[in-house]
């Protein structure tokens, strides 16, 4: 009843209202009397009494208004109000009548919260009947069934007063057989917007339209010169086909005057299936994706969308400026990343839009704010923050809603994004009554900002991120209604950030304390961020051998990017799930370059080369690697002069490279040797293979040929002992020599015993020797990466 006193006098038809009042009054006379002659109530009349009050205004019959239209009527208009009344109690309802009901004029947005929020009939607040033929009667309602009706009213015969927005509702009256008298058995409240004429001053009001999507694309790439992306799963091409959700978000946003908020990586995923890609199958295999010509029909039409029209792009992957304020400052490079993001958001846009793009907003995850969220949306060059007033609450007692600029120091502005407005198409807006509702409270909350001061305010609209289908064609249909109203005009979120603040508007920045829990419940955690840290190390340490580096830089930044997105709020596992793909697909293919094993080697004499190799799997070559040999017995086995030798190693694609060490021998006995490769800054590059080296100074062939060698020194020696007693006999008996015979005595082999052993044994090979025809060659095609053979033998 107060709050039925409280606007008395701004319903329509003083007079009317009289007639009304008295025609009640007389009906309810003789039930008066009749009441003031009765016993008191039994307990069970009171029983009967409560379960009529409870029956009266109940749910007992469901009405939804699905359509009213127009939406915000003037002058003329025939007002058509259509739904459909359900009766869900278990006996039948006779006697059935459909009431439209106008209430009061609603002067404040606090009070259309509260007619929003309040549930079942209540006598005086929800208005009269408007009478008439604006009735639609039926002669009974079974249970469960649903019935349809459609009321239409000339709007003149509202009698509607002064500007602004009265409660409207359709309520269904009807009796039972247990409660055999009319009462209200359903209600459903709406709001009806009503500006007469011109307003006096406009509201410019700003609307952000998002496309923004989760992450689609892997780290992965074909090996093909066009490096043909790997996607998650086929979800996008769903999204942008007919009737998809981006599809309807940029048909319906291209006939609005709007500011298009983009998200970079949401291009660059589309413009990637325009040229081929392929799905990712849950058994880790790939398939062909066949949605090109759908992604290329959805790009023409943003191209075609967005001429002449403002577009915001958020840096790629919209990254979650919360979590990386909260968790991720701490974590060396994620301000980095950032940077990057916002880097890249620019050239992306406009290459695949060919529209420049403003990069200065940056927007936190609901507009909400504290100082480090504000320090970490602005390191990366945004000067301008998107915030919600729910975040800046008013603090200084304005009478109305203030502009959304406001410098919040530091040569810093907020935006501050109005909430009611903002949140209008939140929730389940699947039933046509919802969706009905939202657009009739959307508009009767913008009209009541603009009759609160004869002020001209810039508001922004900010909604949430990723509207379903039936939130943006709700949302669409309320900012047509909006941009076609008498109190409203468009503008650019440009020009609202450039706006003049309102004095008195709140500038504070709430302390990190009043950040939402059930937002930061949401956040990465800073695992997440370690865990980005640490993929990045390893991508720093693989790109430095590669000859072409963008092949892996570009797909693991973009990556990284995407790891830090706002998409994963709410999705923690599938989050983990895509950062352990990540790095596991990179440290596979830096696994594409590896030592092959060697098992154990045998060493015969002083000297040899031990031969290590070298493989790449990659289709790119590698280079700036260093392959170093090292002895862990150096007084046993010395490799080129000390205990380790270095060699730089160039390995085409798909190939190997065999390179040799030379060794020398101090002494008998086993020495385990150790193969690393390094970067050329000395970071250890992959696994090390580990292998013994069987070291004999002198084999039992080479005591052979040794042996030989005495033996044939005894017999030449022998054979000059006997010529040289024959010779001197001869002289004994006066015969000269016998040159001829001394001649063909004499050793044919000029070599002596040493050249003869070398020549048995075989050359060995020292540093600067060239190569023999046995030697392995330096560059061999793709081999076997197994080890070794057992008792492997070195060249020597």
């Amino acid at each position: 009843m107060a709050e039925a006193a409280e606007f008395q006098g701004t319903s329509p038809s003083p007079a009317r209202r009289w007639l009304r009042r008295t025609a009640a009054l007389l009906a309810g006379a003789p039930l008066l009397t009749g009441l003031l002659q009765l016993p008191a109530a039994t307990p069970a009349d009171a029983a009967g009494q409560t379960s009529l009050k409870a029956a009266s205004g109940s749910s007992t019959v469901a009405v939804a208004v699905d359509s009213l239209t127009p939406v915000a009527p003037v002058e003329g208009d025939t007002l058509t109000v259509s739904g459909t009344v359900t009766n869900n109690g278990k006996q039948d309802v006779t006697g059935a009548e459909v009431d439209l009901r106008l209430g009061p004029r609603l002067t404040t947005r606090s009070a259309i919260d509260s007619a929003a929020q309040r549930t079942g009939y209540q006598e005086g607040a929800d208005g009269s009947p408007v009478g008439g033929e604006s009735v639609e009667e039926f002669s009974k309602l079974t249970p469960g069934v649903s019935e349809r009706f459609s009321i239409s009213v000339p709007v003149d015969e509202l009698d509607l007063g002064a500007d602004g927005v009265y409660q409207f509702a359709v309520s269904l009256s009807g009796e039972t057989s247990a409660q055999p008298w009319d009462q209200v058995l359903g209600i459903q409240r709406t709001f009806l917007p009503w500006q007469s004429g011109e307003a006096d001053t406009r509201t410019k009001t700003t609307v952000l339209w998002p496309l923004v999507s989760t992450v689609h694309m892997t780290a992965e790439t074909g090996s093909n010169e066009q490096q043909t992306p790997v996607f998650l799963n086929d979800d996008l091409a769903k999204e942008i086909s007919p009737g998809g959700r981006l599809n309807q978000l940029l048909a319906l946003g291209k006939n609005l005057d709007v500011t298009w908020v983009i998200d970079p990586d949401l291009l660059a995923s589309v413009d990637a299936m325009t040229r081929g890609y392929r799905v990712k199958n849950e058994d880790g295999t790939t398939t062909a994706g066949a949605h090109q010509a759908v992604a290329k029909k959805w790009l023409a039409s943003l191209q075609e969308a967005v001429v002449d029209k403002e577009v915001v792009a958020l840096p790629f992957a919209d990254p979650d400026l919360a979590s990386i304020a909260h968790n991720g400052t701490s974590v060396t490079g994620s301000l980095s990343h950032l940077k990057e993001a916002t880097d890249v958001a620019a050239n992306t846009v406009e290459t695949i839009l060919h529209v420049e793009p403003i990069t200065d907003f940056a927007w936190p995850v609901n507009g909400a704010v504290d100082p480090s969220i504000v320090k970490v949306a602005t390191s990366a060059g945004a000067d301008k923050v998107i915030a919600r007033s729910d975040s800046l609450e008013e603090t200084g007692g304005l009478p109305y809603t203030p502009s959304a600029a406001r410098p919040i120091g530091g040569g810093i502005t907020a935006v501050v994004a109005d909430t009611r407005l903002s949140m209008a198409f939140q929730g389940d807006l699947t039933k046509a009554s919802a969706s009905t509702l939202a657009v009739q409270k959307f508009l009767a909350q913008s009209l009541t900002m603009n009759l609160q001061t004869d002020k001209q305010r810039s508001v922004v609209v900010a909604p949430q991120r990723m509207p379903t289908a039936r939130q943006a064609r709700a949302m669409a249909e309320a900012v047509t209604a909006l941009q076609g109203g008498a109190w409203s005009e468009s503008q650019e979120l440009t020009a609202a950030a450039a706006a003049e603040p309102d004095e008195g508007a709140t500038t504070d920045v709430p302390s990190s304390s009043a950040y939402p829990s059930s937002l930061r419940k949401q956040e990465l955690p800073r695992s997440a961020f370690q865990q980005i840290a640490t993929t990045q190390d390893k991508l720093n340490n693989f790109k430095v051998i590669l000859s072409d580096q963008s092949r892996v830089v570009t797909p693991f930044g973009r990556a990284m990017n995407r790891e830090m997105s706002t998409s994963w709020r709410g999705r923690a596992e599938e989050a983990a799930s895509f950062r352990e793909d990540v790095e596991k697909y990179l440290d596979n293919l830096a696994g594409q370059v590896t030592l092959i094993d060697k098992s154990e080697t045998k060493l015969s004499g002083r000297s040899a080369t031990i031969p290590v190799t070298v493989q790449n799997n990659l289709v790119q070559g590698v280079d700036h690697l260093v392959l170093r040999l090292t002895s862990t017995s150096p007084n046993r086995l010395e490799i080129g002069g000390d205990s380790y030798e270095e060699q730089p190693v160039t390995v085409s694609g798909g190939h190997s490279q065999t390179v040799k060490f030379t060794t020398s021998a101090k002494a008998n006995g086993r020495a385990t040797v150790i193969a690393q490769l390094y970067t050329e800054d000395g970071q250890p590059y992959g696994r090390l293979v580990t292998f013994d080296v069987k070291v004999t100074e002198f084999t039992a062939t080479v005591m052979l040929v040794i042996g030989g060698g005495v033996l044939l020194l005894v017999l030449a020696g022998f054979r000059m002992y006997t010529q040289r007693k024959r010779a001197a006999a001869r002289e004994a008996d006066g015969d000269g020599p016998d040159e001829a015979s001394e001649g063909d005595d004499t050793p044919q082999n000029p070599d002596g015993p040493e050249d003869r052993l070398k020549e048995e044994s075989g050359t060995r090979t020292r540093a600067g020797d060239p190569e023999q025809p046995s030697d392995p060659a330096p560059d061999t095609p793709a081999e076997s990466a197994d080890p070794s053979g057992t008792g492997e033998r070195v060249d020597r």
